[in-house]
């Protein structure tokens, strides 16, 4: 497989931990959105990451579903290792575990907005940086009240789960982006798991620290 993008996207970061998790073998080509558009272009007339190129040739976007993709993979290559999967196929803790990565994938988003903002406008819009940064802040309190409520080793249990890997990208990445936003104090819960992850060679060796776009490059 080929995925491309840079892993100073927290998008990008959790397909490379997915796979990492998985034992599945891919290359990977650093390719920046801005920097790199027309490198990507062939691949992808989108332009964005992740870009993931499986081994038929089909090419994925779209982080959710390059991993529900990969879970599918991963199970029919191992029908009897459903206790691997990052995330149950059906059922309350699929839904829990969806919700959870939606909530982390948004203030990815969001958090990228208010880069975006602040490098490709003379002028930031005000309004447009508060509410961003409060979405930020307001659904980063939301994780934090589920992992201060959970009651096993990780999200959804005692196995990690795409959940766990999508709050820590996003824990981290908005740590490097916008520290104010967390606060030293804030989200202890979080901070915890976050660190804990963090930890495993499956994230630590798909961390880069984050490679501002430049304006005039795309």
């Amino acid at each position: 497989m080929l995925l491309i993008g840079q892993f100073d996207s927290p998008f990008v970061r959790r397909v490379g931990v997915a796979m990492n998790l998985y034992g599945t073998a891919y290359e990977h080509r650093a390719h920046a959105v801005f920097r790199d558009a027309e490198r990507i272009a062939p691949f992808n007339p989108l332009r964005r990451v992740p870009t993931l190129v499986l081994d038929d040739g089909t090419v994925l976007s779209e982080t959710f579903v390059c991993l529900d993709v990969l879970d599918e993979i991963f199970l029919d290559a191992h029908p009897s290792q459903t206790d691997r999967l990052l995330l149950a196929r059906r059922g309350p803790s699929r839904r829990e575990g969806l919700r959870l990565s939606a909530l982390a994938a948004g203030s990815c988003d969001k958090a990228v907005s208010l880069i975006y903002e602040r490098l490709l406008r003379e002028a930031p819009t005000d309004a447009w940086v508060d509410r961003c940064r409060l979405q930020v802040h307001e659904t980063m309190q939301a994780l934090e009240g589920a992992a201060s409520e959970r009651i096993a080793s990780y999200l959804l249990g005692e196995r990690i789960s795409h959940a766990d890997i999508a709050v820590t990208c996003a824990v981290s990445f908005i740590d490097e982006v916008h520290p104010d936003l967390l606060g030293d104090a804030a989200c202890p819960s979080l901070r915890e798991l976050a660190a804990r992850c963090e930890s495993m060679s499956e994230f630590s060796s798909v961390r880069q620290l984050f490679d501002a776009p430049m304006p005039n490059s795309g």
